[in-house]
């Protein structure tokens, strides 16, 4: 027999980061002590939406929705102050990016997410890593996604009670997969975390939280606030088309790049998995999840559209962060990784 857990109780997930700026240094505290003052909304929405202290603010409050953080109590999961402060911040967020992305119909969204980039487009990261990346390059790459593989699919999974009939049983159907079919060794957050050991990284969930830069956590800032937003849930299956269409010609090229670099069996299972797996995803998307909610709720293309937008967006912004430091022969990560201390097994 199972007992509730005591209220106060703490979360072990891993240790706050550093604050970054105004907002996240009374956040942090306010999230150790359960005490303390915090900014005020007009504060939080004049502050830079891309900027390192806003997305890092909005990326440990929607953790205490997933994981939470080790010494934080999860009763402050429902804090009305601190739901106040993050409904501001997602705001500016949203703004920002409805300002930013071009407005378009689902269906040249879904083309221009076919439509392959050139090597030389200036933020394909996959090209770049199949071609001329090197293996400490792939660790950062692999230790930046980790914010959101080590929990994948989970965002995507709160859109499921607010779909019905063909959208949702599609959904359910990709999500099952992500899922591991039912064998919890092949959950792709676990496979995420077998790739990361073969490449000599700590799978700890959050570890790499505080070397990222805001461009990786805007990536993953991203699905947690359409996932949290009914209202959003149109937006939410845009998100998700725009992951599954383009992941299986990028997943092809990391594989190469990781076979090329000896990364691993287990890294290059991960994006093995998911170049055949993510093309079938391609199709239920487009035709069931996609289709279904567009014939039960016809309104929402234009947030299905934005949502698509908003990931290709935030995804070139991150692509662009990372190939400029690389190609200046530097660390893309606010703290540079250790080296691999030995290679993974044949």
């Amino acid at each position: 027999m199972t007992t509730a857990q005591a209220p106060g109780a703490m979360a072990q997930g891993p240790e706050l980061p550093p604050p970054r700026g105004p907002v996240s240094a009374t956040l942090v505290p306010r999230l150790r002590t359960g005490t303390g003052a915090l900014p005020t909304d007009a504060q939080a929405e004049r502050a830079n939406p891309y900027g390192e202290d806003v997305q890092l603010a909005l990326y440990l409050l929607y953790e205490l929705h997933y994981h939470g953080f080790r010494s934080v109590d999860d009763d402050l999961e429902w804090d009305p102050e601190l739901l106040s402060l993050r409904r501001a911040l997602e705001k500016t967020f949203l703004h920002a990016l409805r300002a930013d992305v071009r407005a378009s119909d689902p269906d040249a969204a879904m083309e221009s997410l076919l439509a392959e980039p050139l090597g030389d487009s200036g933020t394909s990261v996959s090209h770049y890593l199949q071609h001329e990346g090197n293996l400490w390059q792939l660790r950062e790459y692999a230790a930046l996604r980790s914010l959101y593989h080590l929990k994948e699919a989970d965002p995507h999974a709160w859109v499921i009670p607010r779909l019905r009939g063909r959208a949702k049983a599609g959904m359910v159907a990709v999500e099952f997969d992500e899922f591991g079919g039912g064998r919890a060794e092949d959950i792709h957050a676990q496979l995420f975390a077998d790739l990361m050991d073969d490449l000599g990284l700590d799978t700890a969930y959050g570890r790499y939280v505080g070397s990222a830069p805001a461009e990786a956590f805007a990536t993953v800032n991203l699905m947690s606030l359409l996932g949290l937003h009914r209202a959003l849930r149109g937006a939410l299956v845009g998100h998700f088309a725009a992951v599954e269409v383009s992941s299986s010609p990028a997943s092809r090229r990391l594989a190469l790049a990781m076979r090329r670099n000896g990364a691993g069996p287990a890294a290059e299972r991960y994006y093995d998995e998911h170049v055949e797996a993510d093309a079938v995803h391609e199709q239920v998307v487009r035709r069931e999840v996609i289709g279904g909610l567009l014939r039960d709720e016809p309104r929402l293309a234009p947030d299905v559209a934005f949502g698509i937008e908003a990931t290709s967006f935030l995804e070139d912004r991150l692509g662009a962060c990372l190939l400029s430091a690389w190609r200046d022969g530097r660390s893309a990560l606010r703290a540079p990784l250790p080296p691999r201390t030995a290679a993974p097994p044949p």
